[in-house]
């Protein structure tokens, strides 16, 4: 009960007024770098859909899938995401000063596991939609992909 008033009090005049603009500013680099996993993983269905069209091999396109499921875990590939993120470390130095945020690497580091998350979810999601051994009319298969894919977009 002492503490309750002065820390509303506190809230209310020194925190929430700057929360709105708060969230907008982090929300940024946040939104830049899911934005990337979606190009990622789109980039990423569309060479597998282009190389069965060149091959028409079922079997590579099974190969194919198989790695698109390792494409989280592949740090080479995940990076240019992940990068978007680290303008996160800027604006939260700003934050930390004003408001005594701590553990910004913490932040950032959890954001970058929910990205890698979205991109686990979205390559499991595309797998169990569409399973190259089910494929049996060769020639839907590219078209198949693309409804998948997009259907994961959405």
């Amino acid at each position: 009960a002492t503490v309750s008033e002065p820390a509303q009090k506190c809230c209310t005049e020194n925190i929430q007024p700057f929360l709105t603009s708060i969230l907008e500013e982090l929300m940024g680099p946040v939104s830049s770098g899911f934005t990337e996993i979606r190009s990622l993983f789109d980039k990423e269905v569309n060479e597998i859909i282009q190389d069965f069209q060149k091959t028409n091999d079922i079997t590579k396109l099974k190969e194919n899938v198989d790695q698109l499921m390792n494409l989280p875990f592949n740090s080479v590939k995940m990076e240019p995401c992940y990068l978007k993120v680290d303008l996160l470390q800027e604006l939260l130095q700003d934050l930390k000063s004003r408001f005594k945020v701590y553990h910004i690497d913490f932040v950032i580091q959890r954001t970058q596991n929910f990205m890698q998350e979205l991109m686990e979810n979205a390559v499991y999601t595309f797998e169990q939609l569409f399973s190259p051994s089910r494929q049996v009319d060769s020639a839907k298969v590219a078209t198949t992909v693309e409804k998948v894919k997009l259907r994961v977009l959405k």
